[in-house]
């Protein structure tokens, strides 16, 4: 995968995290610029003349890998090693954006680092969304030779791991960006679209199941309120869907409305994926090298990732929530014909317990949806004033995948329990586990 500063996708940074993708390095030309401009000023710039936070207006000389040690807490959980690996190129494709001012040849060992299978130690807490300093201390730490690099299990004897020799002007310009929080914005979105992608392949099992009709589906009611989303849903199901309209003139939300819910969703996505996107692919830097000045700005403010996320979780809710009706409906011999709860005999219970399975992943889900971007935090004496958050919104985004994946597997086993002849009372695990593997690509 050649990295070129501009062009990296969420599917790219999922690739590199899960699939053993390599990098190359297209050029160096945007940082090599930027590090040029860096080392010719010669003024005050923060955090390599000056200290940092409420010491900006220190003068220090020399105290930037000081600043890295002083940094590089580990706090909380171990993060897994593929969400290290996704940080490491999101980093790496920031610095080839330009702007930073660190040294190019720090790139290059990245790129190492990333295709050698060495991440850093990272650990859970330490952000709020105005930059991922322990993550990427630690991670200089590292590149320093003064922690060791976690390696992926080898036959053979571990290598060292890449070292570059940073400098104390490189130190606050590597740490200074949300590198880590992107990352795990991009691996949630990926996944989650693949599951949004399902859940209409689940939609399809359900109409089949009940009969539902497909008039709410129809091209002219789609024409009538343009909603992107909303059309592209109906269109796909239309072309999914064989049966006459039924006798019923109208079936429950969990049918009639799931274009419009499911629709808004995947239009929440799209525009949560081109918010992250164009992170990956920005100078968030601070300050920023360009035009033969350092620049001193707020790009590294998380704002636009954190409120794309936390729409995205609350769109998520309400996917799951008709999932959780339609399973209801599946339920119901009304509407599928057979006894109650998909059973095989009379007063048998059947299928019941995904109903409870589905919503107390529902609920984890409503909670996971809880906005981050309503809180704030002042600290640093005052001078860092306001935090985004978007740590948590990508941390909470990535844990949502696990409960929609169950609500939908439950919606999936109800489905083909109905079009097929129930089986009699047993535990549904092995059903479940199969409904999910057919959620997940490949």
């Amino acid at each position: 995968m050649e990295l070129d500063g501009a062009g990296l996708t969420c599917a790219q940074v999922h690739e590199v995290a899960y699939g053993g993708a390599r990098v190359t390095i297209a050029s160096l030309d945007r940082a090599r610029a930027a590090w040029a401009t860096a080392r010719e000023l010669t003024g005050p710039v923060y955090g390599r003349s000056t200290g940092v936070g409420a010491n900006r207006d220190v003068v220090v000389a020399g105290a930037g890998l000081d600043l890295v040690r002083s940094h590089a807490i580990a706090a909380g959980p171990p993060v897994p090693p593929a969400r290290a690996r996704a940080m490491l190129v999101v980093r790496l494709n920031q610095l080839l954006a330009g702007g930073s001012g660190v040294d190019p040849a720090v790139c290059l060992a990245l790129a190492r680092a990333i295709n050698d299978g060495c991440t850093p130690p990272l650990h859970t807490y330490g952000a709020i969304g105005t930059g991922d300093l322990t993550a990427l201390a630690t991670t200089a730490l590292c590149l320093l030779g003064e922690l060791p690099w976690h390696h992926e299990p080898s036959a053979g004897p571990l290598p060292p791991g890449p070292r570059h020799a940073l400098t104390s002007d490189d130190a606050l310009p590597f740490i200074s960006s949300g590198a880590a929080t992107l990352a795990d914005a991009a691996l949630a979105c990926h996944r989650l679209g693949h599951l949004l992608d399902a859940a209409m392949d689940v939609a399809v099992l359900s109409f089949t199941a009940v009969d539902a009709s497909p008039e709410p589906l129809a091209a002219v009611v789609q024409e009538a309120r343009p909603q992107p989303g909303q059309a592209a849903v109906a269109a796909r199901l239309r072309g999914q869907l064989a049966h006459e309209p039924t006798i019923r003139i109208q079936d429950p939300y969990g049918f009639r409305a799931f274009a419009q819910v499911h629709g808004a969703a995947l239009d929440t996505l799209r525009r949560a994926v081109t918010t992250i996107e164009t992170d990956l692919n920005a100078a968030t830097e601070n300050p920023l090298f360009a035009a033969s000045l350092a620049w001193h700005n707020g790009n590294f403010h998380s704002a636009p990732v954190a409120l794309a996320l936390d729409a995205l979780r609350a769109a998520l809710v309400q996917t799951a929530q008709l999932s959780t009706a339609r399973l209801a409906t599946l339920m119901d011999p009304a509407y599928t014909g057979r006894l109650p709860f998909l059973a095989d005999r009379p007063g048998a219970s059947g299928a019941l317990i995904l109903e409870y399975v589905a919503q107390d992943a529902l609920a984890t889900l409503r909670h996971l949806a809880n906005p981050v971007t309503t809180g704030t935090a002042t600290i640093s004496r005052g001078v860092e004033d306001h935090a985004g958050f978007a740590t948590q919104a990508a941390r909470h985004a990535l844990r949502c995948v696990e409960p929609l994946e169950l609500v939908l597997a439950c919606e999936r086993t109800a489905a083909m329990r109905s079009l097929h002849d129930p089986a009699p009372d047993r535990p549904l695990t092995a059903d479940l586990e199969d409904s999910r593997a057919a959620l997940t690509p490949g």
